[in-house]
């Protein structure tokens, strides 16, 4: 899936991909799709209740050897 921007989140540790995450979609127009990389376990978790509790659309979801890659689509 096409994404407009991607956030290389590998090594950090919650709460930081999130925050990376909703800073970068503050930046971005509504129906764009941030992708993001990340390391840390339970940010897949995370986005999940993210993306519940700021109306952004969490597209996809899949973990790849140690990254997790997550697709939400701005509101």
């Amino acid at each position: 899936m096409h994404a407009d921007k991607e956030l290389d989140a590998r090594g950090l540790n919650c709460p930081l991909p999130i925050l990376k995450a909703k800073k970068a979609l503050a930046d971005m127009h509504s129906g764009q799709v941030l992708r993001v990389i990340s390391t840390d376990a339970g940010s897949v978790r995370d986005f999940q209740a993210f993306a519940k509790q700021t109306g952004n659309e969490l597209l996809e979801q899949q973990t790849v050897g140690g990254d997790h890659f997550t697709l939400i689509k701005r509101r």
